[in-house]
């Protein structure tokens, strides 16, 4: 073999993709599995299977354990003796205090080690309002929900602090059943609007550094989804307990 030959086979190898990491896999399942509960592809009482689960990612039971380990301690499956992993219900009202949470942490996004965003950061939320004026030309709940979790991320990425992250994400993914569950009584087009409106503003913001009314424009708009939903489920809705 050349000397040639020996840097070409060198060259492809490193090219080469890497196979992911037990870490990366588990990491993939979990937010697969997630986003279905979330969407509601797993509805409310559902089984999910160890076996099949492990079937359809063509992995092991042991990894497939530790992601419903993690998503039950998410309070998004419960593990019944003798029954197996449930997918549970969620509640607006059971929720109450997860949404007072929300509102205070919300604050500290422009308080803990705000990141400036760069042109393409901008950018994405520019083309995430773009896709939102397309998606309200055809309303559809997965496609706001879609939206709005990936309007979420971008405000997520907007804090350097690693424990608010986690924190806000877990209560997110939370509450995020519910806006779905209710989708039909808020009202599809009137939440795809008050969703529009709430990115304008925050992208307004973001293009000059103004990171204490990100976090002030993320405040009032969860309080206002909050109110909505108390109001179509019956109830008066107190988010001033949580000061």
């Amino acid at each position: 073999m050349t000397l040639e030959a020996d840097d070409t086979v060198i060259a492809a190898a490193s090219a080469a993709p890497r196979p992911p990491s037990a870490r990366e896999r588990f990491e993939r399942i979990y937010l697969i599995l997630r986003d279905r509960i979330c969407l509601l592809e797993y509805a409310p009482g559902s089984h999910l299977s160890e076996e099949e689960l492990a079937q359809e990612f063509e992995i092991s039971r042991t990894p497939v354990r530790r992601v419903l380990t993690r998503l039950e301690s998410e309070g998004l499956v419960q593990s019944v003796h003798g029954v197996g992993t449930i997918v549970t219900d969620a509640d607006v009202e059971e929720l109450q205090q997860v949404y007072h949470l929300r509102l205070e942490l919300a604050l500290l996004i422009g308080k803990l080690s705000p990141i400036p965003r760069t042109a393409a950061d901008l950018e994405r939320i520019r083309a995430l309002i773009e896709r939102c004026d397309a998606d309200m030309r055809e309303p559809d709940q997965r496609a706001f929900l879609r939206l709005n979790m990936d309007f979420f991320y971008e405000l997520s990425a907007m804090t350097g602090n690693q424990p608010l992250r986690e924190i806000s994400e877990r209560l997110y993914f939370q509450v995020s059943r519910v806006v779905i569950k209710m989708m039909p009584q808020l009202g599809l087009v009137d939440e795809f609007t008050a969703f529009r409106r709430e990115m304008e503003e925050v992208l307004a913001a973001a293009e000059i550094g103004d990171w204490d009314s990100i976090g002030h424009i993320r405040r009032a708009h969860i309080s206002m989804s909050f109110r909505r939903m108390m109001r179509h489920a019956g109830h008066s809705a107190d988010v001033t307990g949580a000061r």
